[in-house]
């Protein structure tokens, strides 16, 4: 049995892992890389690692875009298996999968208007929004807890992993014809933290034999807990006395959702002034309907509000924008409002037009609640460059910059740890994956003082053989 790092080891973007058992070749995830727009696209288009045509399944952790967004350049080259996902995930998938298509051809509008100029060669949307619907029908949904025999010796199931609606642990009960033994793999995906305002806490597992593990907050706590509901209302109460905006890059997906859930709980309780609010991302208003069809994935007191037909992430003074015109609009109204607004790393969307009207204006905050991988611009902002680059133009940075860890929908440093205290088993061998290098290193180095099976950062484009 082989194991192949094709994407997000030594980096948190692109998750892709080949596994090759029993002559089957099973794809975990297959996720786009996110960073700078030139080198994103050049190890995006080609899958360097594997021929898609080669591909017999593939399993999908969760519907983030660095988890999924690769779907459709997978089956518009040639592979025509069954993609294996949640239903919340399949749901989410629908839509996210549609928007980063058109983001696709944006971004290549964009470039060969450059590329024209400059005399370079255009080049072509890794794929369509026809290409993205046509992936969806290869998907195969299956439930939390449900067994599913996804290739000869190879059992399948999900288990929560609590990180964003519909995601999931993979387990694989295998019985490995080449050496006649049962093992059993668990691949993390993206861990959540516990205690999530929304979800249910990551599930442990039994009898773990090989371990595929997130490392993103490797030798990083975060500053609060989770659902420290007490510091969101001191830092929005001290930015809406300066009478400014408060401008929010989310995650479309669960992230918003999780903003307002609790923003309608401190506009109840009056922890801070009833303010106009703003979800500015049609992809985030689209999620937002999904989330409230999957009650199953929900913790005891969502899913009782759910229940009794109640919507936790609507509110009076909430305003959902799907039209650009609209969109334009708003920013425009120079009156004082919390923005919500896509992508959470500040990289495409329409977050980077309220960025580039409202960066320079000291009465406004700028509220990071996600991570941003290195490079991005969300990343420079949080750094505290003093000037970042929007659209090609340079704005000087004087809003001011608030950071809130307590959303992260990762585990921390410590919460990793307990997590992987959860997964019972011998844990032969340990592979760290979805995280910076020294992220990455900081985790081995932490596993290995309490853990004596084998520990090891995985690198980019190499196989294990166990």
């Amino acid at each position: 049995m082989k194991l192949k790092f094709c994407g997000a080891a030594g980096t948190t973007t692109g998750s892709q892992h080949l596994l090759e058992v029993n002559g089957q070749r099973i794809l975990l995830d297959c996720g786009l890389y996110q960073g700078r727009r030139g080198d994103a696209h050049e190890i995006n288009c080609c899958f360097p690692h594997f021929d898609p045509k080669s591909i017999d399944q593939v399993v999908l952790s969760h519907a983030h875009i660095d988890h999924s967004g690769n779907l459709p350049n997978l089956t518009s080259k040639g592979f025509n298996g069954n993609i294996y996902a949640t239903f919340a995930t399949r749901d989410l998938c629908a839509v996210m999968l549609a928007d980063s298509a058109r983001i696709q051809q944006s971004d290549a509008e964009w470039m060969n208007k450059r590329n024209k100029k400059e005399g370079k060669p255009l080049i072509e949307p890794l794929y369509s929004p026809i290409d993205a619907e046509l992936c969806l029908r290869q998907f195969v949904n299956v439930g939390y807890g449900r067994k599913m025999m996804i290739a000869k010796g190879v059992e399948m199931t999900f288990i929560d992993a609590g990180h964003i609606l519909g995601s999931a642990q993979i387990i694989l009960d295998i019985e490995d014809e080449e050496d006649g033994k049962k093992k059993r793999l668990l691949f993390s995906g993206d861990v959540g933290r516990g205690d999530n305002d929304l979800l249910r806490d990551p599930e442990g597992c039994e009898d773990v034999d090989y371990v595929i593990m997130e490392s993103t907050y490797g030798g990083r706590e975060h500053e609060l807990g989770a659902g420290a509901d007490e510091a969101v209302a001191e830092i929005l109460g001290k930015a809406l006395k300066k009478g400014g905006k408060v401008i929010i890059p989310a995650f479309a997906v669960e992230r918003t959702q999780q903003l307002l859930y609790v923003l309608h709980q401190l506009f109840k309780s009056g922890a801070i002034p009833e303010t106009p609010v703003y979800v500015d991302s049609p992809l985030a208003v689209n999620a937002t309907e999904i989330f409230r069809l999957h009650k199953e994935c929900f913790n005891d007191e969502v899913y009782e509000v759910l229940f009794d037909r109640n919507n936790p992430f609507g509110f009076e003074g909430l305003t959902l924008i799907r039209s650009v015109a609209k969109s334009k609009d708003l920013n425009k109204d120079e009156r004082q409002s919390i923005v919500i607004s896509a992508s959470g790393m500040c990289e495409a969307g329409r977050i980077l037009h309220h960025l580039k009207n409202g960066i320079g204006d000291k009465r406004n905050t700028v509220l990071f609640v996600g991570y941003c991988a290195q490079q991005t611009l969300g990343w420079k902002i949080r750094e505290g460059h003093d000037k970042v680059k929007i659209f090609g133009k340079e704005y000087a940075v004087r809003a001011n910059i608030e950071i809130m860890d307590s959303f992260s929908g990762h585990a921390d440093h410590s919460e990793l740890i307990d997590y992987f205290h959860e997964i019972k088993g011998p844990k032969k061998k340990v592979w760290l994956v979805h995280g910076e290098t020294t992220r990455s290193e900081a985790m081995c180095e932490a596993l290995k003082e309490v853990h004596d099976g084998e520990v090891s950062v995985a690198e980019l484009g190499t196989t294990v053989e166990f």
